[in-house]
């Protein structure tokens, strides 16, 4: 009786997942295994919003394995360690798992090959099961990775991509093996109230509605703030729950400038994961250094605070702030607008707002969190560092009415029209009868300060 394991890391589905396929077609008995291991939580990586998502994540992969006569194998503690006992105890030949490539994943795979290699097993890794395009596949002249995002998209786009594959109709469990009990969402404190339910279940009811509901007109509505016509999926593509190489395909077949539109989102996606598997400390450090002095110091931090708290007196940057609080989750259009609005116009260090991020997101992933800051803090692959993005214009742009606002900011509900985005401009008494914070900065002067910083008077 030959047997497999196959672990699960962030690609928490029985859909499109290769390792889990290979790891049936090569035994007669297989070990679904997931680890959960402390040094994530010593990373870091173990924000509450995840921790919830996961537990979901977590119960609905067991549900899939269980409607095929199998369960998820949880086990606590160091990956290696935890596979390796687990291949002893059931006598498992090989592993499979799904290739991820930051630093830490880098180091626990190196890890894993030569615990099982010194015992005689064989660990296979399996490329695209959390991208579409494994990072190195596509590559400019001379260069281990593209730089800008343009020529990378061209090249993207015309990679042939693997043929999502129908989850197994039968996976067996070697009896009598020992697991955790699934973690709960219930015993995680400090999650969002807000906060989207996980699993794969969920993952791919949203895929589908969005397909058949905003798809069409995707390319037009995606920076409507108010619209909320984004698919929400990020959290699920983050988790492994849904498959990004399943989504392309599905978004392909119907066709479209909007399938197209959200398929350069994915594109994203991918370009930022080969961006940090080329240069991994883009995770803590610049990118392209542009000698920045952050503002320090105690006035630094309480314009820190306001931007956390969502009382800068902008109201869509607020708004934006009070959404993360809320769901754990942003809209994109809000995100840039964030991140513009400290880098920029406060000059507070997009690490500190990384951090933050880091904190809340549902989606938070190292790649995209820390590489999207750096794109707008102009230290990252964005060809123009310079652009600043006045939230007053923006949120007219993509909040015309102010329902954006209205819905994160109730001290503002009242207000209508344009001068939602300008409550300042109220006079006396009508100004005095809202319980809103002042501008903490003048945008000119923010505007000011940067180009002097990054030497543009």
């Amino acid at each position: 009786m030959t047997v497999s394991v196959v672990l699960f890391t962030s690609d928490l589905r029985v859909n499109d997942h290769p390792p889990l396929r290979a790891a049936v077609d090569a035994a007669h008995e297989v070990v679904p295994l997931f680890v959960r291991d402390p040094a994530v939580d010593r990373a870091g990586f173990a924000a509450p919003n995840r921790l919830a998502f996961l537990a979901d994540c977590l119960a609905d992969l067991d549900a899939g394995l269980g409607e095929r006569g199998g369960r998820l194998v949880v086990r606590a503690g160091d990956t290696v360690a935890e596979v390796c006992g687990a291949v002893r105890q059931a006598d498992a030949d090989e592993v499979h798992m799904a290739a991820s490539h930051s630093a830490f994943a880098r180091t626990r795979e190196a890890r894993l090959r030569r615990a099982l290699e010194s015992d005689g097993r064989r660990l296979y890794v399996h490329d695209a099961v959390t991208t579409v395009v494994p990072p190195g596949d596509v590559t400019p002249q001379g260069s281990d990775h593209f730089a800008v995002f343009t020529p990378y998209l061209r090249r993207w786009v015309s990679t042939p991509l693997r043929t999502p594959l129908a989850a197994p109709r039968k996976v067996v469990v070697p009896p009598g093996l020992r697991s955790e009990p699934l973690p709960e969402r219930a015993s995680v404190a400090g999650v969002s109230e807000g906060l989207a339910t996980g699993g794969e279940t969920e993952g791919r009811r949203r895929l589908g509605a969005w397909l058949s509901r905003h798809a069409d007109t995707y390319e037009q509505i995606h920076d409507d703030l108010a619209g909320d016509a984004t698919s929400r999926l990020s959290p699920y593509l983050h988790f492994g729950a849904v498959s990004a190489t399943e989504a392309v395909h599905r978004a392909r077949a119907r066709g479209g400038a909007g399938a197209e539109a959200f398929v350069r989102q994915l594109c994203w996606r991918d370009f930022h994961q080969q961006v940090l598997a080329a240069r991994p400390e883009a995770a803590a450090e610049d990118y392209r250094p542009r000698h920045d002095q952050w503002r320090r110091g105690d006035d630094a931090e309480a314009d820190l605070t306001a931007w956390r708290e969502g009382r800068t007196g902008y109201p869509v940057v607020d708004a934006a702030m009070r959404q993360l609080a809320h769901e754990g989750w942003m809209h994109n259009r809000g995100r840039l607008l964030a991140a513009s609005f400290l880098t920029k116009t406060l000059y507070v260090d997009w690490r500190e707002g990384a951090r933050h991020f880091l904190a809340l997101l549902v989606d938070g992933d190292i790649a995209n969190n820390q590489l999207n800051w750096q794109w707008v803090a102009g230290t990252g692959t964005d060809s123009r560092p310079q652009r600043v993005l006045n939230p007053v214009l923006q949120g007219k742009r993509y909040d015309p009415q102010g329902a954006y606002v209205r819905r994160w900011v109730p001290e503002l509900a009242t207000l209508t029209g344009p001068l939602i985005h300008e409550p300042w401009r109220l006079k006396g008494s009508d100004r005095a009868a809202y319980d809103y914070p002042d501008p903490i900065v003048d945008l000119a002067d923010g505007l000011n300060r940067f180009r002097r910083a990054r030497g543009r008077d």
